[in-house]
């Protein structure tokens, strides 16, 4: 089974609840954004699994180091996850506190002229912000 694969890369063991958590962000076409919270309610909201709160935070972490997700930090306080871990660009609508995808081609050209000693640029990423 695909999601024991990558429960094992992870350094994970593939219990019951894990393999749920699979099913929930890689059974899918469409690119899933979730914040931990909002993935561990969906879990308990389907057939009324019960899951603890560190187990889906341990297996998302987990997920990431591996490359599995893509963490997205908004602010200091809220972090959103993307199950599409290429570089790409997001609208952020803050009243309904939901991330959309933005296609690199409706991004022209970025220009980055600052260096920083010892530093590269991995990556550029564009995070617009919608209000009403």
């Amino acid at each position: 089974m695909k999601y024991i694969d990558k429960l094992r890369i992870s350094g994970l063991r593939p219990t019951k609840q894990r393999i749920q958590i699979c099913e929930v962000l890689f059974n899918t076409e469409k690119t899933f954004h979730f914040t931990i919270n909002e993935l561990e309610q969906k879990i308990r909201n389907k057939k009324g699994n019960k899951i603890s709160l560190a187990t889906v935070y341990n297996t998302v972490h987990a997920f990431e180091k591996n490359g599995y997700l893509k963490r997205i930090p908004l602010n200091s306080n809220q972090t959103y996850f993307d199950t599409n871990v290429t570089n790409h660009h997001h609208f952020y609508d803050l009243k309904e506190e939901k991330l959309i995808d933005l296609e690199n081609s409706d991004v022209g050209p970025i220009s980055i002229k600052r260096k920083i000693n010892g530093k590269k640029i991995k990556s550029v990423e564009v995070l617009v912000k919608l209000e009403d």
